[in-house]
């Protein structure tokens, strides 16, 4: 039964895509963080929001180049990679919702649309598929109050 399984396995991991298990290597030292926009802040809508990246560089979604990723903005959800979930968080391509904003085309800024109120911000760099870089490359969660 064993090389049964394992036949099935070998025939089913010939139909995922290359790379689909691949773990993006981070640089070392590699940071994301918001530029201009502090824990606390107090602004209007529609948000700008700057991101800012050292020891890597941006490049667009698709377009494969070592040491390089695109920006997600995660909004109001627990703190990236922790939760009952976290650990899978990890290992798969970050969702495309309202809670998770993907800037795929390389973009460093953004005007985002809150309602008034407290909101969490954090940012987490994503490779070529948006799946995030071992070890992730994160940013604090900050709170900001949009009046």
């Amino acid at each position: 039964m064993k090389q049964v399984t394992a036949a099935v396995v070998a025939l089913l991991m010939s139909f995922i895509p290359t790379g689909i298990l691949a773990e993006t290597k981070s640089a070392e030292g590699a940071r994301v963080f918001f530029v201009g926009l502090t824990d606390g802040a107090r602004v209007s809508s529609p948000v700008t929001v700057t991101f800012g990246l050292v020891g890597m560089s941006v490049a667009p979604a698709g377009m494969e180049k070592q040491n390089s990723g695109h920006h997600h903005l995660l909004i109001d959800r627990p703190p990236f990679g922790e939760g009952p979930d976290g650990a899978a968080e990890l290992r798969r391509p970050l969702p495309f919702d309202a809670q998770h904003l993907h800037f795929a085309g390389g973009h460093t800024e953004a005007q985002i649309d809150l309602l008034p109120g407290r909101h969490s911000l954090q940012l987490v760099l994503g490779d070529t598929d948006h799946y995030p870089h071992d070890p992730p490359i994160l940013s604090d969660v900050i709170e900001i109050i949009v009046e």
